[in-house]
């Protein structure tokens, strides 16, 4: 027995060498990237445009706290061949090309507000999509301002625009498709319910004004398609509007600022001294909703599925995770889940099943 073991070790270490001394090799090393590459060139999501169902993939769950994985706001929503973007946060478009999400299919993107960090990779999602060959000019709705938000990025971008079609030809890159096409949403008001953004191919969508204060206006969004339904708030406090807008949808995706969490990183910035980051996390309990309270808003609006997402601070472990939800299974048993990076939830059309997983 003893010497089969040396036998099989024997074998093993001989092996591990050859495959080592092999992967010094030009020819295999070559061999081995091919494999990888073609890999990754055929690894694009199946099913994720199919028109059977309306999907929602989460593709930043991140504050503007920094998190070693999670980019900052970002929802994609899919349905009928095509998918729509609410907010832009940085590292969000790195997270859909690794996904290889299909840039060609960008119905449009839709901003709540204009804080940097669901804004900051708007010049990004417009530069890429073009590239991958989108074909008309990128639509970006957003509360009155938009229009800035818009002039600011295509400027930022006008000199890298001129490059790539000089280089490419305008034949492969038409300057007047990389454009992007400000859309301001004049209509909602806080109380005043609801105003309807686009309504295509099936699939309508409506913008309803939160409570951000002082930033106005904010907005969330909801996407009704076939009979299915998502609602993202957006950054708010609990808000009567929202949870009539949200009424009967299957999901919503509601940020969630954990504020016993935040006190006690207030507390520690005040006795190491940092003055300034104390400053800001005293502040910013006003204008978010805690887990709990969403939850509650889940509860009113008779919602399927919370999706806790745009995480303040953004857990860096489970033990951080169980802290931030602390309370919400007390207030809602079942049908929430905490968010992260690759979250995709499928609502097949015809049915009430919603299925929670991850995209592969």
């Amino acid at each position: 027995m003893r010497r089969i073991v040396w036998w099989l070790l024997g074998l093993v270490v001989t092996i591990a060498g050859l495959v080592f001394a092999g992967l010094r090799i030009p020819a295999v090393q070559d061999l081995v990237l091919r494999r990888i590459v073609a890999s990754r060139m055929s690894a694009a999501p199946p099913g994720l445009f199919d028109d059977d169902a309306l999907r929602v993939l989460l593709c930043g769950t991140s504050s503007p706290m920094p998190h070693p994985t999670r980019a900052k706001a970002c929802v994609a929503v899919f349905a009928g061949g095509r998918f729509w973007v609410v907010d832009t946060g940085p590292g969000a478009w790195n997270r859909l090309a690794l996904w290889q999400v299909d840039g060609r299919r960008l119905g449009g993107v839709l901003l709540t507000h204009f804080h940097s960090d669901h804004i900051g990779e708007l010049g990004e999602f417009n530069m890429q999509t073009w590239v991958a060959g989108r074909e008309r000019p990128l639509r970006v709705y957003g509360p009155p301002g938009v229009e800035r938000v818009v002039a600011g990025f295509a400027e930022a971008y006008a000199l890298d625009s001129g490059y790539r079609t000089a280089h490419h030809g305008a034949d492969f890159l038409p300057p007047d498709v990389g454009r992007m096409e400000a859309v301001a949403i004049p209509g909602p008001a806080l109380g005043a319910g609801p105003a309807v953004v686009l309504d295509q191919g099936g699939m309508r969508v409506t913008a309803v004004a939160v409570d951000h204060t002082p930033i106005r206006p904010a907005y969330g969004y909801r996407f009704d398609y076939r009979g299915r339904s998502v609602v993202v708030s957006g950054d708010t406090v609990k808000d009567d509007d929202l949870i009539a807008a949200a009424r009967g949808a299957d999901v919503l995706v509601h940020e969630a600022q954990a504020n016993h969490l935040v006190a006690l990183l207030r507390e520690e910035a005040q006795r190491s001294g940092r003055d300034r980051i104390a400053k800001i996390l005293g502040d910013i309990p006003s204008y978010h909703t805690s887990p709990v309270a969403a939850a509650e808003v889940a509860n009113a609006a008779g919602v399927r599925l919370l999706v806790l997402s745009h995480l303040t601070p953004p857990p860096p472990a489970a033990l951080v995770e169980r802290a931030f939800v602390r309370g919400v299974g007390a207030v809602r048993a079942k049908g929430w889940v905490l968010a992260d990076d690759g979250l995709l939830v499928t609502l097949p059309v015809d049915s009430t099943e919603v299925d929670v997983g991850w995209i592969e």
